[in-house]
């Protein structure tokens, strides 16, 4: 089969452009530079690699047609943030390729009612990124010009990237405060969750997808780890690593956010307000879906890495045998 790959080279497509060469498709890659993809693997020296400026291209209105002209079989999106792009590459590909891949987000529900929650919950997105993956979302589920099957990725983590904290966000002193055994203040109870997912666990869900396309056409799936955890929960395992116990302090999120950099406050609020706790049954139903990783082996994975390349300050401890 002829795939084509558009963000090949980010944290979803450095495992799953091995996959599918492996399996013996004829891969070809977009990206918007010469990045490598985060773990070298020989697959890589057959893979077709094309440079795009999707921004560009999609204001030009040329985007579509260059990659309809490529004539895949399939195409995996891994980088449409808006309708318009989205509306652009479907009108394209009409006729020209049998299955598009989208990669959404599990933001399009917004907060939470019952949980876990499946595919058929309410959306009610909020925040610019949320907005727009929901209303992709809807304008690919109602499109019958190009077959279409979406995939809800939670947290993606995985070596040579940060993973969400057990704050919310991205600061990794609150990983090196954990390690040394310094106090670490969440925000209020630290009971709300996050749901993180390996990148490779993406990765299969991508591939099973074009194998099970009779039953994944026209429909969306969540792809995550098979639980999600809870701030608190997540800060007392990463102190464990470690040999420490948690020195665990808590503050209202309005208190906490004080004196924080606006950046770090917001991503804490957007993680904490979604909450995400999301089911897989549909998923392992329908694509065989079964993911490796738990959402804290899949964290631990890239805190092991982080470490390793002296991105967190530790005082000397290294990660207990695990």
């Amino acid at each position: 089969m002829q795939i084509v790959i558009i963000g090949g080279t980010g944290h979803i497509g450095t495992y799953l452009v091995p996959r599918l060469v492996a399996a013996g498709h004829d891969v070809t890659v977009l990206s918007r530079g010469e990045r490598e993809p985060y773990h070298p693997d020989a697959t890589w020296q057959w893979v077709r690699r094309l440079t795009v400026d999707r921004a560009a291209e999609d204001a030009a209105g040329t985007f579509g047609m260059r990659i309809a002209d490529l004539g895949a079989d399939a195409v995996i999106d891994l980088v449409c943030f808006t309708p318009d792009s989205a509306r652009q590459l479907v009108e394209a590909l009409a006729g020209r390729t049998g299955h598009l891949v989208h990669c959404g987000s599990v933001w399009v529900h917004g907060p939470s009612v019952e949980v876990p929650y499946d595919e058929e919950a309410p959306r009610r997105p909020f925040g610019d990124y949320g907005k727009q993956k929901a209303e992709i979302e809807k304008y690919l589920l109602r499109q019958t010009e190009t077959p279409t099957t979406i995939l809800h990725p939670g947290h993606i983590s995985g070596p040579g990237w940060v993973p969400i904290n057990p704050a919310g966000n991205l600061d990794l002193d609150v990983f090196s405060a954990l390690a040394r055994g310094d106090s670490v203040t969440l925000p209020n109870f630290g009971l709300e969750t996050l749901h993180h997912v390996h990148a490779d666990d993406v990765a299969q869900a991508f591939q099973r997808s074009l194998a099970a396309r009779s039953v994944a056409v026209g429909e969306s799936f969540h792809v995550v780890s098979p639980r999600a955890i809870s701030l608190r929960g997540y800060a007392e395992a990463v102190a464990m690593w470690f040999g420490q116990q948690a020195r665990l302090r808590f503050e209202p999120y309005e208190q906490w956010r004080a004196g924080r950099p606006e950046a770090t406050a917001q991503a804490t609020y957007d993680h904490i307000a979604h909450s995400p706790s999301v089911s897989i049954a549909k998923a392992e139903r329908l694509l065989d879906y079964r993911p490796r990783y738990t959402s804290l082996e899949a964290i631990r994975e890239a805190l092991a890495w982080l470490v390793a390349n002296d991105r967190v300050e530790t005082g000397g401890r290294g990660l207990t045998p695990g």
